[in-house]
Parts: structure tokens; C-alpha cells; sequence
């Protein structure tokens, strides 16, 4: 008799050995190589295996160009290493992008921007190239998988609208040869809002620019790790949006009501997956949201990372452990351990007003400033406010002439923390925050900072003001990257040890898998009587 097939549970097992350890396989290839976390990328444990819903960085200011208007800028899909082909970096197509603006200080979103993808793939079962020939234009019949997207404003009461039925999607960045003049690719993809505004959607290069090395004791434990701008030659999946003014402002009026709250995230459908397929369905939940930059990143602890990403704003302030993670940080006191500088006493009523509140003297906290809290917008009720973890921008500040990349600090008032300029250091800005700057001034002992003082390429001066992608390879020094120095422990591979072990563990888990599915189970003989 020939041994049956393997039983539902242990096809079950095998199918799920089989998809978490290509799970963990594709991570490594996309992420694992690269660093282990900036301003929000990769910084929760379950958002770290899944980048194409992974916020990194939320930006709002007034256009400097057209200061009429204010420009949303949201960034996804973290370390996008230029030459990560064949499948590159789609959006995903069973999630929900959104930008929400809360003007009257509820904690709930007054507007939210939604963008929903559709892709058309047109490579089938004839090549596994991206683009066969040089594009240069969006409708480029050599373009052969493209996106585009839907865009939706709904209101406080569920109310939406379409402002944007087919957008083109910017592609991927394959390359010098596949499109020379990705320029113009990307002024294709800049599409008109109905009632004043654009949007852009499409591939930039990371805006954010640090020194990773902060999680190595603090730059090594003496600042001798600084320098060196982790993120340059790696891109972002980026949704621009630029709008007038009156749209956000509490009752169009923003002269009166000019302080909005933004905040970015993400809901996905749950995936149910089988070898070699995958279904979207049930609800949207979110999986992933962004306020402040390093809000996730170095204030909230490790345990409730996940449950962060998860929580709308208007919950914050009911989460005790989130709260006292602001009013009693911990990174002041790791900066004391490290170098002997006194940490600020506690509770850090000043973080409180950059964090959660915004700062306005109504509060009667440390820094003697009304600027950017919707307690200062004239039609809102006092007794509705809730202190929530938001950007807040004061839309009435106008762009400064010389702007200075540590923002406020620094008295330049357009700046992080009112709002946030695409070259504002807010990696400094957040230290010095931290360490009491808003209320005693700038911390000599630490004026130094990472080093890193700007992005390493240049910002455009108009819509949509990001950078361009890079198309070359982040460790052939060509994209400004350094490449990390010691053994490697690859076993002479070459290969970065964290990505040798992520296709390791990738590896035996499949192998596993694929043993429980040929394995026959063994037969017991009833005994004799």
C-alpha cells in the first residue's frame, strides 16, 4: 500500500514554514543588507517585513514658491537600493495611502487625502525585465509594468470626493540606460487637483539624511562615529501634495484658524497566502502612521512599537506608557550614562508642547511661544482640544528668505518643529530638543551633532522639491554611501553577515517546508492479537 498524501495540518505547517522563510528571504534581499532603521524606516517589528506600507517620513511647509499654498510631502518603502531589480518598487494594490489634517485639535482627521493603486503588468510570461528599452515617456510602449492611482478627499463625516480618477505613477528608476531623462518622467507624473493644487507621485531620492550610527552607543560613545549620511544613494516611493491654504484651514479661513496637525499611514488588508499565490481581504487596518520624525524610532519603546502604528491620534494620550515615554524620555538619560551631560529634570513638560500639543503659552508649559498649536486657531473649542502625537504647522509663518536647518531652535520659525522643510535637520533639532534646547538654548556640549548638516543631493525649488531618484548602486561609493568596514562574517562571500544569515534562516525554513510536504508519515502496524 503507498503511503497518502500529507495531511491537511501538515501541508498547513509546511505551507506556512514555506511562506514565512520567503517571507524572511524577501526581506533580507530588500532590506536586510541595508541599515537597521532612520527617521521611521523599519522601526516596528511587524511594518519591518512589510516596506511597501512602511511610512518613513512626513514633511509640511509652506511652498516656498507659491506661499500660498502649504505642500504635503509623505515617503514609503524604505532603503530602496536603486538597482533592486527585477521586481523593483511597486505600491501596494490592497492598501490605503493616507495624509490627515486635523485643524480644530480633536486628534481626529478633519481631512484625510487617500491614494489607491492599480497596476498594469504587462510582462506576463514573456520577459522578466521592468521596461525593455529606454523610456522616456510614461506611456512608452518599452514601460512595461506601470501604476496608476485614484485620489479621494474624505471629510470628518465620511463625506469623500474624487480628485483624481487615473494618476500615472513615476516608475522605479531602473537605470541610466532605461531612462536617461528620468526629469522628465517625473514632471509627466505631476497632475492637477481640482480647486488649486498638484500632485506627484512616483520614486525620489531619501530626503532624510543622518548618521545611523546613533544606535552604536550614541556614535560610538566619544562622537567618533559621525559623518557619514547613512540614507544617501537610497530612494522612497513619494506622494507630494501641494494645496492652497483655505483647503486645510478650520473653515477655509486661514488667517483666522492657521494651525493644521498632519500625520501619514497606511491600512492593508490582511494576505492570506499559498505557495506561489497570495488574496487580499477582509477590513483595512492600519499598519503604520507618522507624525514627528524619530517619534517611533527613540521615543517609544520596543514592546509597543507595533501597537503605535496601530493607534489613531486621538488615542495617544490613553496610553499611560506612551505619555510618560515624553514626559520622561529615554535618550536624555542614555546621553547621561554616555557623556556626562545632566539629563533635564522631569516631567519634560517642553516635549509635551512639541510632541503632543503643540507650543502655545494657553498652556501656560516652559516655552513662551504661540506657535503652533490648534489651541491658538480662533474657532476652536478649548474643551475639544486632545493632546495627540502630530506634525503641526502654523501655515500663517511664511517662507524664510536664508533658512536655517535647525528650524526654531535656531529662530528660524518655518522650521521643525513648526512643521518640517525637507533640509531641516531634525536629526539635531530632535537632540538638542531632547536635551532641554527649547527652553535653555542651544547644548553646547552637543552643538556638533551627527555631522550630517544636509541631504546629499540638492532639493528642487518647485513642485514637487524632492530630489530626484538615484539609479546607481548604494555600495559602489558612486551614491555617497560608505560602505561598512570589518570582516563581514560572510565566510568570505563578500556578502553583509545580516543578509547571509536572513537567506540562511530563508533557507531552512523552506527546506523544512518542503520536507513536511515530502515526508511520508510513518505507518503504525496494529498489534496481533
Amino acid at each position: 500500500m503507498s503511503a497518502p498524501p500529507p495531511t491537511r495540518r501538515r501541508r498547513r505547517v509546511a505551507a506556512s514554514l514555506i511562506a514565512v522563510g520567503s517571507t524572511v528571504l524577501a526581506a533580507g534581499l530588500i532590506g536586510g543588507s541595508g541599515p537597521a532603521g532612520a527617521s521611521s524606516h523599519r522601526e516596528a517589528p511587524l511594518i519591518a517585513g512589510d516596506p511597501a506600507v512602511d511610512n518613513t517620513d512626513v514633511y509640511a511647509f509652506v511652498s516656498p514658491d507659491k506661499p500660498d499654498t502649504v505642500t504635503l510631502v509623505a515617503n514609503w518603502s524604505p532603503f530602496q537600493e536603486p538597482n533592486g531589480g527585477p521586481n523593483f518598487y511597486p505600491w501596494a494594490t490592497d492598501a490605503h495611502y493616507d495624509i490627515n489634517i486635523d485643524n480644530d485639535g480633536d486628534a481626529r482627521a478633519d481631512l484625510t487625502y487617500r491614494w489607491t493603486f492599480r497596476t498594469d503588468d504587462r510582462r506576463g510570461k514573456s520577459t522578466f525585465l521592468y521596461n525593455n528599452g529606454p523610456v522616456t515617456s510614461l506611456d512608452d510602449e518599452n514601460l512595461l509594468f506601470r501604476q496608476t492611482y485614484t485620489l479621494e478627499l474624505w471629510d470628518a463625516d465620511g463625506r469623500d470626493r474624487k480628485l483624481i480618477r487615473s494618476g500615472k505613477v513615476a516608475p522605479s528608476n531602473t537605470g541610466p540606460a532605461s531612462m536617461p531623462d528620468y526629469g522628465a518622467l517625473r514632471a509627466q507624473a505631476v497632475t492637477d487637483v481640482p480647486g488649486g493644487g498638484k500632485s506627484y507621485v512616483g520614486q525620489a531620492d531619501d530626503a532624510f539624511f543622518l548618521d545611523l550610527r546613533v544606535f552604536d552607543l550614541l556614535y560610538g560613545g566619544n562622537l567618533s562615529e559621525v559623518g557619514q549620511d547613512t540614507l544617501a544613494g537610497f530612494n522612497v516611493n513619494t506622494i507630494a501634495l501641494q494645496v492652497p491654504k483655505s483647503q486645510l484651514a478650520l473653515k477655509g479661513d486661514a488667517s483666522r484658524n492657521p494651525v493644521i496637525g498632519v500625520w501619514s499611514d497606511t491600512e492593508r488588508q490582511s494576505m492570506a497566502l499559498s505557495p506561489g499565490d497570495s488574496r487580499a481581504f477582509g477590513p483595512h487596518v492600519q499598519v503604520s502612521r507618522l507624525g514627528n520624525p524619530l517619534v517611533n524610532e527613540v521615543v517609544v519603546p520596543a514592546a509597543l512599537k507595533d501597537k503605535f502604528n496601530g493607534l489613531t491620534p486621538d488615542r495617544d494620550g490613553k496610553i499611560p506608557e506612551l505619555v510618560n515615554r515624553v514626559t520622561d524620555p529615554e535618550v536624555p538619560k542614555l546621553i547621561q550614562a554616555i557623556y556626562g551631560i545632566p539629563a533635564p529634570a522631569t516631567p519634560r513638560d517642553d516635549l509635551v508642547e512639541i510632541f503632543l500639543t503643540g507650543i502655545t503659552t494657553k498652556l501656560g508649559g516652559p516655552i513662551k511661544a504661540d506657535l503652533n498649536s490648534q489651541l491658538n486657531n480662533a474657532d476652536v473649542n478649548p474643551k475639544r482640544f486632545t493632546p495627540s502625537e502630530q506634525l503641526r504647522l502654523n501655515v500663517s509663518v511664511p517662507p524664510t528668505a536664508s533658512p536655517n536647518r535647525l528650524g526654531v531652535l535656531a529662530n528660524d520659525l518655518q522650521g521643525y518643529p513648526n512643521g518640517r522643510r525637507l533640509a531641516d535637520d531634525v536629526v539635531d533639532i530632535g537632540v538638542q530638543a531632547l536635551e532641554g534646547a527649547a527652553v535653555t538654548g542651544i547644548v553646547p556640549a552637543l552643538a556638533a551633532g551627527d555631522k550630517v548638516n544636509a541631504n546629499d543631493k540638492a532639493f528642487g525649488a518647485t513642485f514637487p522639491y524632492v530630489a530626484l531618484p538615484n539609479n546607481t548602486a548604494v555600495n559602489s561609493g558612486a551614491g555617497g554611501a560608505v560602505a561598512p568596514s570589518g570582516g563581514g562574517g560572510g565566510g568570505g562571500t563578500g556578502l553583509p553577515a545580516g543578509l547571509v544569515l536572513n537567506a540562511a534562516l530563508a533557507a531552512l525554513l523552506i527546506g523544512a517546508g518542503a520536507w513536511l510536504l515530502r515526508k511520508r508519515p510513518q505507518w503504525t502496524v496494529p498489534a496481533m492479537s
